[in-house]
């Protein structure tokens, strides 16, 4: 079974699920440029709100109406509340490409939706996506005909999460196939910001519009909870289905501020990846360059890393608390290599300057020795960062167990028991001693395994 002691306690290791407060502001054309600020903590929901929603007895809070509107229906999990004056073509649907690739840890749900924002009428035109309980909300357009200078918006309610994507620079009438920024929360708000038309053509060319036609709705902690493990267990070996090996003796990252300031330090430096809107790797710098790893079997195209998310810093705000810090996020860029047999593909991201400042790591070049510590950052089943074996409290079972294991290939592993769960896979095994990167976490089962990383720096040393 997945840890459930530690979500009842109330620590903080589970969903964002409210609004967020500071300062982002991004402008798209390929994805999301701009300045990132490290704002407040988002506030999370009341303890016996969660509770209750653990208890299976969710009580969604009525959508709030502006001033002069009636107030939408509650909505139920996995169903929309559509802005009042507006109304749903058909019901939303999961869609099957919402299942989780094996090894990738699934959360959220993928539906399918129709919601057109026309050239009808003066200013602008706007819809609401809002699914109670929901981690995130990412919308997917299947249709972005609009005249040079218009621009959509998708927003947090408040405005304070906000993502711009301008017209193409040729106007396009055809299906496109391009996703947004997910908005963290469970409300997405878009919007289309038109310029002065005055030939009018908005209304004369009927085919112009907006077309929101999916939608990827982030699981609810509950949801969460009761999702399958997702990782890989190494070949003939069926393991068991989780990979917390014995007492579950990780923790949030922030616990170890003042105990292991270094580790804590290290943790920054590992992104939370958002693949296809609803599955989840770790990924992570690796060197002072634009470079990223994280496992073969999370993604091994550029089609593939174009459309996935690379969350920077999704991290508790205290120790056991209630408030995260509001993730930067970007888009995956070029995968540069990728290997099924050591597990690993190597990548950077755009708009690399947002995530300078969360440091690297590097890769130990040295074989790892049997009964060298470790510590794993990671984000196990899609919560903030957790450290399994770090420093201020005894590393017990994360340490080297065999520094020969087979995974694809013989003596291509490192074993520990080190704690992890779907999710952690691409996540990297640090030593305590140099605190430098021993192996990419890939295999679960207890024991667990990660790719040697030496190994992988003899492999990458050209491309790092």
């Amino acid at each position: 079974m997945r840890r459930k002691s530690g979500i009842a306690l109330g620590a903080c290791a589970a969903l964002v699920l409210a609004g967020v407060a500071g300062a982002t502001a991004w402008s798209s054309g390929n994805g999301p440029v701009g300045t990132w600020h490290e704002a407040p903590a988002v506030t999370r929901t009341q303890v016996a709100a969660e509770q209750e929603r653990l208890a299976g007895t969710p009580s969604w809070p009525a959508p709030q109406a502006a001033a002069g509107q009636a107030t939408t229906p509650s909505a139920t999990a996995g169903q929309a509340a559509v802005t009042p004056g507006r109304t749903e073509k058909g019901r939303q649907r999961p869609l099957e490409s919402g299942v989780a690739t094996d090894g990738r840890q699934r959360v959220g749900e993928l539906l399918s939706v129709d919601r057109l924002l026309g050239y009808l009428g003066r200013g602008p035109q706007r819809e609401t996506f809002r699914y109670p309980g929901a981690s995130y909300v990412k919308l997917h357009f299947g249709k972005m005909a609009m005249l040079p200078g218009d621009y959509l918006t998708v927003s947090s309610p408040d405005g304070k999460e906000s993502y711009r994507y301008d017209a193409p620079k040729l106007l396009e009438t055809g299906t496109v196939d391009k996703w947004a920024m997910s908005v963290t929360g469970d409300t997405a708000v878009v919007e289309m910001h038109r310029t002065a038309d005055v030939l009018g053509l908005g209304a004369m060319l009927g085919t112009l519009g907006v077309d929101v036609d999916r939608v990827a709705r982030g699981f609810s902690r509950t949801e969460q909870a009761r999702q399958p493990e997702g990782q890989l267990t190494a070949p003939g070996r069926t393991g068991r289905e989780e990979s917390v090996c014995g007492s579950d003796t990780s923790a949030d990252a922030v616990c170890y501020r003042s105990a292991d300031p270094v580790a804590y330090t290290k943790s920054k430096a590992i992104a939370r990846l958002l693949i296809n809107g609803t599955e989840l790797c770790t990924g992570w710098r690796v060197g002072a360059n634009n470079r990223m790893l994280t496992n073969n079997h999370c993604f091994t195209t550029s089609s593939e890393a174009y459309d996935t998310e690379v969350w920077f810093n999704y991290q508790c705000a205290s120790c056991g608390g209630y408030d995260v810090f509001r993730p930067t996020k970007v888009w995956g860029g070029k995968v540069l290599s990728t290997d099924h047999v050591y597990d690993y593909t190597l990548f950077s991201v755009d708009n690399f300057n947002a995530v300078k400042k969360f440091g690297y790591l590097q890769l130990d070049t040295t074989r790892p020795a049997k009964n060298q510590e470790l510590y794993v950052p990671q984000h196990p089943a899609g919560e903030p960062t957790r450290i399994a074996g770090s420093l201020g409290e005894r590393a017990g079972n994360c340490s080297v167990a065999d520094p020969n294991y087979t995974g694809y290939a013989a003596s291509s592993d490192v074993a520990y028991y080190c704690d992890t769960e779907g999710g952690s896979s691409g996540s990297p095994v640090l030593s305590r001693a140099t605190n430098k990167v021993v192996a990419l976490h890939h295999f679960g089962g207890c024991p667990n395994s990660g790719v040697r990383a030496d190994l992988l720096a003899s492999r990458l040393r050209t491309l790092l």
